[in-house]
């Protein structure tokens, strides 16, 4: 491997001088320049994922298969990014972050082209497919070299800003989808979904080449290390609700109320990069386990309140609070995952959280589109906020231990 160039952004960010923050300690800065092109990519690969993240599914359900079928198109992104995502690590150590950078841009931008011919179905999963794989590859390489670029007391912040860099386009993109296809049509909104991820290869040229701590070993090994399991096993559970919201709100309103979905999902995609960006800085100076049980009860509460998805002013408070706790949750969960394993796991922390992250949201895409079928929407949202209730044992349990420094 070679160290040099991420010694290189190391001694970049020393390099600025510090910084002085409000609570009188002098930090180095995170805005390096590999940091700010990984940023900007972060940001254009995250907008071609939002802008067709419900408007395939709808795509898929008006071709006349239903909910079913708007699951499955979910389902299978999620289950390519999955399988993808146990290959990371060994790609990183293999090719480094450039190439694999690259590869993951074109298999997520590249397909969508493919919808603008065809809605049958299993083409569409087959695009689903491999648009998930280069998802993979972007997500894992992306926070494991945020791991490796910033300041380690200054971790949490770096990466509640790539959080926010993954996040915010969420805010403009997931509503912004469902108004152009009710605009312009389909067509339009998947070409622009690839340009999007297309555009971020202009970014990969200035990454480091190679990181200089990744190591072998599978992604379900790092299982073993001491303390991983607990917040692996919390955030997946918020995913399975993140990925059954977001896939099917749309179709869950009423039909005359598109603009209630539209705007609850803007709602969502504010609160959840701010709730990020804020449990990072949080957690820099008093821990992050603090904000596990909050992030759980807020989720709950908010998919609980979507039982009455009748009413405009429920939805918009309940995807409020669920993206309050959601944002919460990413950051939190990651930040304690790369605070209690060693530096040449970053990779394996990285590829076991996002496969809690999409493993989550594919599952509870398809389940979510199995149960409401026969059951209805309502129902589907009181059997997701019981789910997620089931979580605040072990984020109890995960809080208490680091507080009595049982786990290191």
């Amino acid at each position: 491997m070679d160290h040099q160039e991420v010694a290189a952004g190391r001694r970049a960010s020393a390099g600025r001088g510090e910084v002085r923050l409000g609570d009188g300690v002098d930090r180095q800065s995170i805005l390096t320049r590999p940091m700010v092109l990984l940023l900007i990519m972060s940001v254009c690969s995250s907008g071609s994922f939002y802008l067709l993240m419900s408007v395939v599914p709808l795509y898929v359900a008006t071709a006349g298969v239903g909910g079913v079928g708007a699951g499955m198109s979910t389902g299978a992104l999620m289950l390519g990014t999955v399988l993808m995502e146990f290959a990371v690590p060994g790609l990183l150590r293999r090719y480094g972050y450039r190439a694999v950078m690259a590869a993951g841009l074109l298999l997520l931008g590249a397909p969508a082209l493919i919808l603008v011919a065809s809605s049958s179905l299993p083409l569409v999963l087959g695009v689903c497919l491999v648009r998930g794989a280069g998802l993979g590859i972007v997500v894992v390489a992306g926070a494991a070299l945020v791991a490796e670029l910033v300041p380690t007391d200054r971790r949490g912040e770096g990466l509640g800003l790539y959080g926010v860099a993954v996040g915010v386009p969420s805010i403009a993109c997931l509503p912004l989808g469902l108004w152009l296809v009710g605009n312009v049509g389909y067509g339009p909104v998947f070409i622009t979904g690839a340009a999007l991820s297309l555009l971020g290869l202009a970014t990969v040229p200035g990454l480091p080449a190679r990181s200089a701590r990744i190591e072998h070993g599978s992604v379900l090994g790092a299982f073993r290390i001491r303390g991983l399991a607990r917040p692996t096993v919390i955030f997946a559970t918020v995913t399975l609700a993140a990925g059954a919201l977001l896939t099917f709100l749309p179709m869950a309103v009423p039909a005359e109320s598109h603009q209630v979905a539209a705007g609850a999902l803007l709602v969502q995609s504010c609160a959840a990069p701010l709730a990020r960006w804020g449990a990072g800085w949080y957690g820099d100076r008093h821990g992050a386990a603090r904000l596990l049980v909050p992030a759980v009860l807020a989720a709950t509460v908010g998919t609980a309140v979507l039982v009455w998805v009748g009413s405009p002013v429920a939805v918009m408070v309940g995807m409020g609070l669920f993206g309050l706790g959601f944002g919460l949750a990413q950051n939190v969960t990651l930040a304690l995952m790369f605070e209690r394993a060693p530096e040449s796991d970053f990779g394996r922390v990285s590829a076991l959280w996002n496969l809690a992250y999409d493993g989550g949201m594919g599952v509870g895409a398809v389940a979510f589109g199995l149960l409401t079928v026969p059951m209805g929407y309502p129902v589907g949202f009181a059997v997701t906020a019981i789910v997620l209730f089931t979580a605040l044992a072990p984020a109890w349990l995960d809080h208490r231990a680091a507080s009595k420094d049982d786990i290191t």
